[in-house]
């Protein structure tokens, strides 16, 4: 068994597109639409759906906005280096929510950005070589 996706529905699709692509460099995998069902599906990644696990980013065509809720937390990715992956959304227009630290108590480097329907995104710096050893 292995993950395959996980589902966020979004309101505005092509600013949901943009971010996910552009700012985080994600590629778009495949996208279907069902007008009988009033709705749209794509599948963005950074790698092919056979070996990676990916987003699915659902539009229902008729809901423009979504309440998060709380039980959600947030969709994590790791990065080579937080403080350079934050300085590189802001560049590209997206918002980081909590910079680039060390979290509390631990001192795995972590940062938080937000999509364009407020979902969290968590980057993760990856630890050196020689500190995973």
């Amino acid at each position: 068994m292995r993950i395959l996706h996980t589902m966020l529905r979004v309101g505005d699709l092509q600013k949901s597109i943009d971010f996910y692509t552009h700012v985080l460099g994600m590629k778009v995998l495949r996208r279907s639409d069902y007008p009988d069902g009033r709705f749209t599906l794509c599948f963005v990644g950074y790698g092919d759906e056979a070996t990676d696990a990916v987003l699915e980013l659902t539009h229902n065509w008729d809901t423009p906005k979504y309440e998060l809720g709380t039980g959600y937390g947030h969709v994590a990715v790791e990065v080579d280096d937080a403080y350079a992956a934050c300085a590189e959304v802001r560049q590209r227009g997206g918002r980081v929510t909590r910079e680039a630290g060390p979290m509390k108590h631990g001192t795995t480097v972590i940062a938080f950005v937000e999509d364009p329907d407020g979902y969290k995104i968590e980057f993760i710096q990856r630890k050196a070589a020689a500190q995973a050893a």
